[in-house]
């Protein structure tokens, strides 16, 4: 049973403020969207579906995997531990808000595309934004305190090397290219 069936069996109208639909006004990535969420939805499934946000995924639903972080007014949340109606009258900043409004990617996904620090691309979202989050903190970024920020966020695929790699190459440490890199940008 999908959460809008259930709310239409207490007796709520799908998209009508009620006693388990509410009113929010959410700013996303630099831009405000008003809209009406079930009480239950959490905020990774309103984000996903109503909006069609596509950078948090749902990868646990527990908050064990990362997949889904977002910062939620400068914090570092997982979207899957909160629910849309808390998120009312606060600032939601996604992967899909780093780059620019061209399109021009951040330095920090440069610098995942440089070091491919990405597979099949699940976790990418919540690393960017782990990793974000950890470069602003102003902490010095080492081996060892990128891997103990990332720790939160799991990827099946990577080994994590080519993250960390590309996290200290976003924060301007001389980080070699991963073998057959250089030659990829070179064009060759």
């Amino acid at each position: 049973m999908t959460i809008e069936q259930a709310d239409l069996r207490q007796g709520a109208a799908v998209g009508s403020p009620g006693p388990d639909v509410h009113a929010v006004t959410v700013t996303v990535d630099g831009r405000t969207v008003q809209d009406t969420v079930p009480s239950r939805r959490l905020l990774v499934h309103w984000l996903r579906d109503a909006l069609d946000e596509r950078g948090p995924k749902i990868g646990c639903d527990t908050g064990n995997c990362g997949a889904c972080t977002i910062r939620w007014d400068g914090q570092l949340v997982k979207s899957c531990m909160v629910l849309a109606v808390q998120a009312d009258g606060t600032r939601v900043e996604t992967a899909a808000g780093l780059a620019a409004e061209d399109g021009t990617l951040n330095e920090l996904q440069a610098a995942f595309k440089r070091h491919h620090a990405l597979q099949c691309g699940y976790c990418t979202s919540g690393m960017l934004m782990t990793s974000t989050d950890f470069i602003e903190s102003g902490e010095d970024v080492t081996e060892t305190s990128t891997r103990r920020a990332l720790k939160g966020n799991i990827c099946r695929c990577t080994g994590y090397e080519n993250i960390v790699r590309a996290v200290r190459a976003a924060a301007g440490q001389a980080v070699p290219l991963p073998h057959g890199a250089d030659h990829e940008e070179a064009g060759q």
